[in-house]
């Protein structure tokens, strides 16, 4: 039993221990916690490049196999030097500056993005008593966090003084502004039901609610959680939505004049910022570190990472949407029925509340089969309308083009015609 003590809190341990060795030899409180928090700063960064590393191989696997090709395999075993590879590359390449550029703004961009992407995970639990900082506004914080990238990306299209790269930088805040609207509306529901902004809260309330099991957010709420996965892919500016990438359009979008490692510092922001989404989809909607058997830390590394493959899944399997479809999706459909669903979920979420003297039937299982199922109705028949509409509109668009080829037929026999 106390090895499985050890095992399951091999983290805490670990955090407490270092603490009280650096207490030890210190003495002072406030030195003491400053070098812990540095520490933990360095160990931050280090896991952030190995996941940078790890994540960019297996999704070149993954998207590989998906695709029907072989991926890397040529530099090391498997190919698994080609991270390595790709970080001498970044180290040595020529690192450039356009003679016009706005040097301290196009210099700070890259760096402004890694941080805004390392620091959201400073409030991310990582397993019980395991949190860098418990802020009892937590997910109000990873969201304003989480906006920073958004001035980096102004800084970058604004500073390199490229029409290209400004284009770009526009079209991407605009992106990432519009979609972060559903996802803070489909961020309520969790607040509401955990009572709390904290994710340490958030994560006990799916282990143990009202005094029962704890449920999953994602069974109370599927379609907020799926909303928020789809903005949150969106955020992140991964395919479909990786328009700031549009080479035939925007020559590679806001980060077009960055080399070297400017240019892989914003390959990191990129990569950091969808597994942190992935953390937080865990954390929000799948119970965070709880789980039977394995340690905590295990259960939420196996969550994030099932979240973040299918990130990889729908990266190379989907095209990517033009500009005016994707905020189309947002303004016309996610935002409307992310509104409704939140007023729906207010109303069913009150009237089925546990404990209720009314309704002693009423269980957490029960509120959470309510919520679902009046949620689900509403998303399916917009769906449906949304459908409908498109289809009437592709026919019609079809008819048009048919009429036109019509009328270029006739005018090409006209003019035979009076030719011979």
């Amino acid at each position: 039993m106390d090895l499985l003590n050890i095992i399951n809190n091999l983290l805490k341990i670990i955090g407490d221990w270092i603490y009280g060795l650096v207490h030890g030899l210190v003495g002072n409180l406030l030195v003491t916690d400053l070098i812990t928090m540095g520490l933990a700063a360095i160990i931050l960064c280090t896991f952030a490049a190995l996941s940078f590393m790890g994540l960019t191989y297996a999704e070149r696997k993954i998207v590989a196999r998906i695709q029907d090709r072989i991926g890397p395999n040529q530099a090391g075993p498997f190919g698994l030097l080609v991270p390595i590879a790709d970080g001498i590359k970044m180290f040595t390449k020529e690192d450039t500056t356009p003679t016009a550029a706005d040097r301290w703004v196009y210099n700070i961009a890259p760096l402004v993005i890694a941080t805004a992407a390392l620091t959201a995970y400073a409030v991310l639990p990582l397993a019980p008593g395991v949190v860098g900082t418990n802020l009892n506004v937590g997910v109000v914080f990873t969201i304003a966090i989480g906006s920073g990238s958004v001035v980096a990306i102004l800084m970058a299209g604004w500073g390199s003084n490229n029409k290209y790269a400004l284009l770009g930088a526009f079209r991407t805040v605009a992106q990432l502004i519009g979609y972060e609207v559903p996802m803070l509306l489909n961020l309520i529901p969790v607040v509401l039901i955990a009572g709390s902004l904290s994710l340490v809260d958030i994560v006990n309330v799916q282990s143990t609610l009202n005094g029962s099991p704890g449920i999953p957010f994602v069974l109370y709420f599927p379609v907020s959680a799926l909303i928020f996965l789809i903005s949150g892919i969106a955020e992140t500016a991964r395919s479909p939505f990786d328009l700031l990438e549009a080479e035939s359009e925007i020559v590679a979008g806001f980060h077009v004049e960055y080399s070297g490692m400017k240019f892989a510092l914003f390959f990191l922001g990129e990569y950091v910022n969808a597994l942190a989404v992935s953390f937080m989809f865990a954390t929000l909607f799948l119970g965070g570190y709880n789980g039977p058997i394995f340690p905590p830390y295990v259960w939420l590394l196996i969550k994030a990472a099932a979240v973040f493959t299918i990130l990889m899944w729908l990266r190379g399997t989907l095209p990517r949407i033009r500009v005016d479809q994707m905020h189309t999706m947002n303004w016309k459909f996610f935002v409307p029925i992310s509104a409704l669903n939140l007023i729906i979920l207010l109303l069913v979420a009150k009237i089925f509340q546990p404990g209720n003297a009314a309704m002693p039937w009423v269980t957490p299982g029960v509120q959470a089969m309510a919520t679902a199922i009046t949620t689900l109705i509403p998303f399916l028949a917009g769906l449906s309308i949304a459908s409908r509409r498109l289809r009437s509109q592709r026919d019609a668009a079809e008819a048009l083009a048919e009429t036109r080829r019509a009328a270029n037929r006739a005018a090409v026999t006209t003019s035979m015609g009076g030719a011979h």
